[in-house]
């Protein structure tokens, strides 16, 4: 497994890390724990030691596999706090301290603590963010005595879906370690302002749904129906689905002896980019942890980036969780 440094933290982490959204129980719908805990002990065998987790991922399930799975090894860890106001995304209009007031960033983190198992969490992220909040103290000195006591080793935050310049002001400021950002083929506004700031003040970027939530596996089909309980049901919902498998059958002309599947595209082409220190798909088996991380050291070659930038797709089908 190839390695990369995770911004100003130091640390070496694998390029291809561990989502683990999918197996908190919630959203995807009917998990196996068993499933899921050989998948978390298959990625640590494959080489993945960073591990990607929050305590909305089935309040607290997810971390607590992982911290069964991962116990006595030195795996890099990062959870999130959830807002206490559950606005989600974070609204500019609403103050810091609605969302992540000193007491509750404390509190989310000892509890998250016990559902690990661990003295130390390496990497705390608020789970939403807008720039509105940069001027606020309170959270500022919350997270550093976090540090200071070191319960928390490093601070970042994971940025509004589809809006990667939200976080441009906190990225300069020398305040956060990393930023958790969507990229992927159909989005690749990342590339423009906030990966370059990134790379400028050593932050480390960890990038999330290289998938775009399964639509860039290339296994779903215009009559692909969802369980009870998964949300793709609805971000895939109306003529989402159809759209998005007629762009992915477009992106099969890159296919070849050296890339043989869109997924493999999907993951090479965020790799990519020297910005980015982490990938984080979600791994919910084995079968997709020995699949995902074949394409660790791999990149597409200048041309098919270029290429890759006519297939950006101007779109949030999100947008329901806002309604």
């Amino acid at each position: 497994m190839k390695k990369r440094k995770l911004g100003k933290t130091g640390w070496s982490i694998s390029e291809i890390g561990y989502g683990g959204w999918g197996i908190g129980r919630t959203w995807w719908g009917a998990t196996d724990d068993r499933e899921s805990l050989a998948a978390l002990r298959a990625a640590w065998d494959a080489g993945v030691n960073f591990y990607d987790t929050a305590y909305v991922y089935g309040d607290g399930h997810s971390e607590e596999l992982m911290g069964r799975a991962l116990k006595g090894k030195k795996a890099v860890i990062a959870t999130k706090i959830p807002p206490k106001n559950q606005g989600w995304p974070a609204d500019p209009a609403t103050q810091a301290r609605e969302a992540f007031p000193p007491e509750w960033i404390t509190a989310c983190t000892e509890r998250s603590l016990k559902k690990l198992d661990r003295e130390v969490i390496d990497l705390t992220q608020f789970h939403v963010w807008t720039d509105a909040w940069l001027a606020d103290d309170g959270w500022k000195e919350a997270v550093s005595r976090l540090k200071a006591s070191g319960k928390i080793r490093a601070f970042g935050v994971s940025i509004n879906d589809h809006q990667p310049d939200s976080a441009l002001k906190l990225v300069a400021s020398g305040l956060v370690d990393t930023v958790q950002v969507i990229f992927n083929i159909f989005d690749q506004a990342p590339t423009e302002k906030l990966f370059p700031l990134c790379r400028k003040h050593k932050v480390g970027v960890i990038v999330r749904v290289p998938f775009d939530e399964g639509g860039l596996t290339g296994t779903l089909t215009k009559e692909t129906r969802f369980e009870k309980g998964d949300f793709r049901a609805q971000y895939f919902r109306g003529d989402n689905l159809a759209k998005t498998v007629d762009r992915v059958e477009n992106l099969k002309k890159f296919l070849g002896k050296d890339t043989r599947t869109v997924a493999d595209l999907a993951l090479k082409f965020t790799l990519s980019f020297d910005a980015v220190s982490t990938v984080i798909p979600g791994m919910r088996s084995a079968r997709h942890v020995a699949a995902n991380t074949k394409a660790a050291g791999r990149r597409l070659p200048a041309k098919t980036l270029g290429a890759l930038k006519k297939h950006a797709w101007d779109r949030n089908f999100y947008g329901w969780w806002d309604d």
